[in-house]
Formats: structure tokens, sequence, C-alpha cells
């Protein structure tokens, strides 16, 4: 006796649109729970249903009239569900009746502005260059990580089937990937390289190519780059592509799709949505809502024990699948849009773009990143209605303090009630109760960090108490945590947000790593940064080449190459050492936090003097913080202290003076400073800003390292960043930096890609042997971090300061 295999969902959507009503209700059995794991992190509670059965009913009808998917109904029906919610949303909000729509067809996936260009990312232009079921089948087992098993049945095919066309998928993938990268125009060194690094990845080259490769990636960052996506497309797939269809929700999705069930109950809610259609919406539909309601009055008649069968009954107060054929189209009217043509990427369908419900207005200072559960708790009119996002700023790193960002927006018409965020922290992780108040907000209200929030320890996390949230504003709370030196890897913090009867809750996706750069402070608001330095040691004037060393030419501008001597430049004979800095503030702008970072030769850190613009007199200042590493040429360290408070009262743009840092002085010793700053900017738009520092040896055994930079706004948002680094030679090239967008160029020194840390500093004039102090500028991806890799020095990575564009 044979068992019949299950139909594939393409032949239940063949079937579907040729009426065969039982053939729909087995695709809503096995995708309602994934549509209503989505919907309950858009809307709250029995609206949910009303989504997932609204989308289902709109794909009915599309289906009726020949549109609709081919092979990837998942993502089709939960690019509907997001879509769905728009219109409610938009109904509700203007007070447009459901005619008022354009044909609804999702052409396109729905990019949320949040993550407004991700569906330009090279991974996600790859994904989408695939043939709808490669699509589907990597949906299925790399983003929403299925067993082959569970997939077999969507895909008509055999586990191990399944397991075959993934494979294919994946290296189809992996060659639209680099496709793509090839069209980007690459260098000409690059071009033989990305051809075969395809074949580089599984195995398939000999020997003496797979070295070539291996030396080319070794000192090509952005082939570095190519060959870390390709080793990695599930990752790849998770980050971009999971937000691509799904929304910034997705992590809260994957984590409720594992939970969710389906159910014949789910099928009333479509036919009581097409019972609550109006009359003007089942004219403007037409037969193809007709079949719709005919076909979905069928699914609930036919028994899970019958066979399969033709339509057997329709709804009483719609029309039968017999009604008269619908209208002829009237002409177009004008201002009207002409009859959009078909896609490409979904066959069959009118591409509709429409702004999205999530993030609305121009300046939504909440953007959770793809791994943050966030989602609407209430959507009727004339109430609150709250999205949360949490995220570690940077990394949670072992042994090292570290910032939570929590964010919350109002995006009803109506204020909410007294806040109350409820934080969890991951098991190690504790909060750091504040003590002044420059250590967890910012130092002037506009910033938005503190924003009247107050916190206290609670249990195994934080309770944060604020007034209520009016209408359309967003706020943010910005929480200092210790992490213990044992603390395990694992779960994000969540969150749980109750403002009277409305509550939210969301989850990082990354929670303690072992390395990384943890967050020294962050804030949101119109603000920048910006990082200014310069060196203490320098080539004695008395030596031939020195004057034209110090002037940025000859080939001596190494301190390897020079008996380090004190440089001093003030006029105070009591220094021994002494240099300055020009520090210009955006017109109008003030100073919100500011942090001193010094490092030298030597074992043994130690006060440094400053001197404010204004000042006559030095200020001695006390690290807080110092870290020794071992470089090449023996130990070094770096310092730091939280100097905002003197940078406030400072009040104006000038000179900087730094004087006597401990250092060891002779052939290849340094020493520097460099105050690194968050700024309020009025000409700026609204923008987060983080300040990450960690004492990290880049080169030697590790010439290459990628630092995590969570919390921040994903998808192509613009940012700058200023870059902290010590005992780069001008002399050795090769040093690269990426913010995940190819190789960037600093702003100053010798502007030179391949050989950043040149002896550099924003704000001096001189060579600043050994210390570096650069200005770049990129786009952040969906998954940002800041990879620096050098092929010939080892530099000591000081810091790093970013603001970036909060993206509606």
């Amino acid at each position: 006796m044979s068992v019949e295999p299950p139909r594939s969902d393409a032949d239940l959507l063949r079937a579907s649109a040729q009426g065969d009503a039982a053939a729909y209700g087995q695709l809503y059995r096995r995708h309602a729970a994934a549509a209503r794991a989505l919907a309950r992190q858009l809307v709250r509670g029995t609206e949910a249903e009303d989504v997932v059965a609204e989308a289902f009913t709109k794909i009915l009808d599309l289906v009726g009239r020949g549109g609709g998917p081919e092979w990837g109904f998942r993502t089709y029906l939960l690019t509907v569900v997001r879509r769905t919610v728009h219109n409610r949303s938009r109904v509700e909000s203007r007070g447009l009746a459901a005619g008022e729509f354009e044909d609804y067809d999702p052409g396109l996936p729905f990019v949320d502005p949040a993550l407004v260009g991700l569906e330009k990312s090279l991974i996600a232009r790859a994904y989408l260059s695939l043939p709808e079921r490669w699509r589907a089948v990597l949906w299925h087992v790399e983003v929403e990580r299925c067993r082959p098993a569970a997939v077999a049945p969507l895909l008509g095919l055999s586990a191990n089937g399944v397991a075959a066309l993934a494979y294919r998928a994946r290296e189809g993938l992996r060659q639209a990937y680099l496709q793509a990268h090839l069209g980007s125009q690459p260098r000409r060194e690059c071009r033989p390289v990305l051809g075969r690094m395809g074949a580089y990845v599984r195995g398939g080259l000999a020997r003496r190519d797979s070295r070539l490769i291996d030396d080319h990636v070794g000192r090509c960052e952005e082939c570095n780059g190519v060959l870390l996506e390709l080793a990695d497309v599930n990752r790849g797939l998770r980050v971009m592509v999971g937000p691509l269809i799904v929304g910034p929700v997705f992590g809260g999705y994957a984590a409720a799709l594992a939970k969710g069930t389906g159910g014949a109950a789910g099928l009333l809610r479509v036919l009581a949505v097409l019972r609550r259609a109006t009359r003007r919406r089942r004219a403007t539909l037409g037969g193809g809502l007709a079949v719709a309601a005919a076909m979905t009055a069928a699914i609930l008649l036919i028994s899970a024990d019958q066979p399969a069968g033709r339509l057997v009954a329709a709804s009483p107060d719609l029309p039968p699948p017999t009604a008269p054929a619908p209208p002829p189209p009237s002409p177009p009217q004008p201002g009207t849009r002409p009859a959009p043509v078909s896609s490409p990427l979904w066959p069959g369908a009118r591409p509709v773009l429409v702004p999205s419900p999530l993030w609305p207005g121009p300046r939504s200072p909440l953007a959770p990143s793809p791994g943050t559960a966030a989602g609407p708790v209430s959507t009727s009119p004339g109430q609150a209605r709250l999205r949360a996002a949490i995220d570690p700023l940077g990394a949670l790193v072992r042994a090292q303090p570290g910032i939570v960002g929590v964010r919350l927006r109002n995006d009803g018409d109506a204020p909410s009630g007294e806040l109350a965020a409820l934080v969890d922290l991951p098991k190690g992780v504790t909060l750091i109760p504040t003590a002044r108040l420059h250590q967890a907000a910012a130092l002037h209200g506009p910033a938005g960090t503190a924003d009247g929030w107050a916190c206290r320890p609670s249990g195994g996390g934080a309770r944060c108490e604020r007034g209520p949230l009016p209408a359309g504003q967003g706020t943010a709370v910005f929480l200092r945590v210790r992490v213990d030196g044992k603390a395990p890897e694992g779960a994000g913090p969540a969150l749980r947000v109750e403002a009277g009867g409305v509550r939210v809750r969301a989850q990082a996706e990354d929670g303690v790593r072992a390395s990384g750069a943890p967050a020294r402070f962050a804030t949101e608001g119109k603000v920048t940064v910006r990082a200014v330095g310069n060196a203490l040691l320098t080539c004695p004037e008395e030596r031939v080449g020195c004057a034209e060393a110090r002037s940025r030419q000859g080939d001596q501008r190494d301190n390897d190459l020079w008996p380090m001597a004190p440089l001093d430049r003030d006029d105070d004979p009591a220094t021994r050492s002494s240099s300055a800095a020009r520090l210009v503030l955006p017109k109008g702008g003030r100073v919100v936090w500011a942090g001193l970072y010094w490092s030298a030769s030597g074992d043994r850190a130690g006060p440094i003097r400053v001197r404010p613009p204004g000042r006559r007199s030095y200020v001695t200042v006390h690290p807080s913080n110092a870290a020794v590493r071992e470089l090449p040429n023996g130990p070094a360290y770096q310092a730091f202290a939280d100097v905002s408070m003197l940078a406030a009262e400072a009040r104006r743009s000038g000179l900087w003076w730094a004087a006597d840092a401990p250092a060891v002085e002779g052939t290849a010793g340094y020493a520097g400073w460099s105050l690194v700053l968050v700024v309020t900017d009025p000409r700026e738009p609204y923008s987060q800003a983080v300040v990450l520092d960690s004492a990290t040896v880049v080169g030697g055994p590790r010439r290459r390292v990628r630092l995590p930079i969570g919390g921040l706004t994903p998808a192509a948002a613009p940012a700058r960043a200023e870059l902290v680094t010590w005992e780069g030679d001008a002399g050795l090239t090769g040093d690269r930096v990426s913010l995940g967008s190819g190789a960037l160029t600093p702003a100053g020194g010798d502007r030179d890609r391949t050989n950043v840390f040149d002896g550099s500093a924003t704000g001096a004039a001189e060579m600043t042997f050994g210390v570096d102090v650069d200005t770049v500028g990129a786009e952040l991806g969906a998954d940002p971090g800041l990879t620096i890799a050098t092929d010939k020095d080892v530099v000591l990575f000081g810091a790093v300061a970013l603001s970036v564009r909060a993206r509606s």
C-alpha cells in the first residue's frame, strides 16, 4: 500500500487558483502559525487574529485573480501581514475607507524605513535575484532554521531532497553575491580573486591557487570581507534578509515562531473578515472577492477526513462563485497612476510600495536592530501605542563595564500612562548605580540620555520609571552595567514596559561576549562626535632630518627610527613635556560628554595634566581606568578619565593642552593624548552617539580584529567615526579600517586608506609620532562592526566615538 506524498505549496497554490478550497485550507494550516507569530509582534491581542485572517483573505483573492506567489508562500504571507498592519494604522490615524487603498498586491519586499537601504545590500540583492524556489528553501532552512523534514512537505520533497536543494541554493547565493560584488567595480587586482572565491570556499581550488587567494585576502580588507560573507552566508541571511522580509521585529518573530500553533479556529476569522467587508469594497473587488468568500466557506465545510474536492457552498451573504463577471475597468482618472507592471521579484505580482507603519514620522528616535523584538500593544484610536527596543551598546564584555540602551516610542494618538520599564539582565551582569550625573547621563537634556528616567536595581536587573510619554514622542535611557569575569555567553537583556493598561516586551539578540569593545558612553539627540589629540614625545630637534620628519616629509617618520625625546611646546617652565590640539565645536553646540585618553610606552600609567581653553593653569587628571598591553617594543599602557565637567566649563572652541604623561623615552618610544567628545549640534538630524574603548593589540598574530557595534541604527545610515590608535608607523603601510562598507579613507594625514595609522592627529599640524586621531565617514550596515587590519605594523587600538543618524 503506497502513501501519497503531501502536496507542495506550489501545487496547493495552483489548485487554489482553480477553485480547490481544501488546498487553500491546507496552506492556511501550514502557515497560519508563522503569520500569527509576526502579527503578535505588531498588534495586540485579538487584533492579531484579525490581521492574519485579512492577510490570508487578500492572498486568496489575488490567487483567484491569477496573482500571488508561485513557491515562496511564507515570505509572501509575511509581507502581506506587514502591509495589512500598515493599512489598518492608516485607517485609524487618517480615517481612510478601505476602498481608498490602491489595488493590493505585495510586489516587492516591504522595506521598513527603519531599515531603508537594507534591500540594497549585496547579500539582499543576491537573495532577491535567486529563483523563487531557492529563495523559499533558504528562507525556511537558513532564516527560520527549520529542519529539512519539516520543510519537505512545503516543497514536495523528501528531507534529503530539501538538504540537497538548500545546498544548491546556498551555492547559487554565493555566486549571485560574487556577481553583485563584481558589478560594484572592485579594484583590478581583486577581480581574479573574486572570480575564484566561490571555488575557494568550497575547497575546490588547487593548493597553489588557494595560497594565492590567502595572500591576497590577507592584505585586502574588502576581499576579506567578501570571503567572510561567503563563508557564512547563513548568518548574512538572518542578519540582512530576515529583517528585510519581516522587519525590525525579526528577532521576536523568530522566537515566537517556535511556539506558534495553527488551528482551524482561525479560519472562522477569515470568513468574518469577508463578512465585514463593505459593499463598496465588494463592488471594487468584484468576482475575485466573491471567489475568495466562496472558497473560505467551502474550507469550513470540508472535513479533514473528506477527500479534497471542488467548491460545495458559499457564504449566504456573499455572491456565489457563479456571480457575473466584474465590470470592465474604468478609464484612468486624472492624477491616478497607470497599472503597475509585473515584478521580476514576485512573478505575477504588481509592485506596491507604501510607507511603513512601524516607525512613522520624519524623526523617529527609535530604530531597533534586527535582533530586537519590538511590537505595538494598542491600536485603538485615542490610546497610546508603545514600541520598545533594548540592546547592549557596543558589546557586553566579560570583566568590563558596559551600557544597555532602552528605547521607547509612543506611536499612538494619546499620551501614555506613567512608564515603568523592567529590565532583566543576563546572568553575571549587574546594574551600576549612578553616583554622579555624568556617569550615566548627558550633561544637557537635549541629548535625550536621561530624559526624566529614574532607575534602581531590582532583582536580577533594573526598574526604571518615568512620567507619561506624549503621543509621537520617543525616549531613551542608558543603563551602566558591570559584567562579571565568569558571566556566561548567551541570551541578551530583556525588557518589559508597563504604562497603565498598555504593555510591551522586547529582547536583545546579543548577550555577553568573551571579547569586544564595551561602551563607555551613549546618548541620543541632535548630537555628533569630535576628537583631537597630539603627541608628547618627538624626534630630537638637533638631529638631521628631524625638522623634515616633523613637517611630515621624508622617509624617517617612524618613532622606531629616532631616540624619542619630550616635546615641550607650552610656556610653562614647570612642564617637561606638553602639546596642544585645537578643538572646534559646532556652532551653538555644547559638550554632552568628554573623555580623556592617554597612552605611552611603559607599564606604569599615572596622572596627566590638562589645560582647557581659557584657563591659565593646568589641572591634574588621574586615570579612572588603565590597561597595559605587550607590544613588540615592550609594554604600553592606555589610561582613561571622564573630564565631562571640565570640558563643559570651558564652553568654547580653542586650544587644549596636555602635559607630563608618564612615558619611557628612547628609541621606539611614544606618548600622546586624545580628547574625545560627544557634543550637541543644532544642525544635525536626530542621531545616536556611542563611545567604545578597548585597549586591543592589532598586528602580529592578530592581523585583523573586528569589534561589534551593537545597539545602533542599522541599514545604510550615514555615520561619523573618530578613531584613537597608538603606535602606528607612517612608514609601514597596510593599515586599513572598515565599518562594513570597505576600506575607509581618513580625513587627515596622508589620506591613504591603505595606511590609516600614519602619525597624524586631528587638531595638530605636525607629525604625531605613534599617535593617531582619525576621522572617517561611512554607512553602517544592519550588522555594524569596526574592523581594523594591519599587514606590517602592530598598533594599540584605543577608542572609537561614533555618531549615526537615527533612521525613521
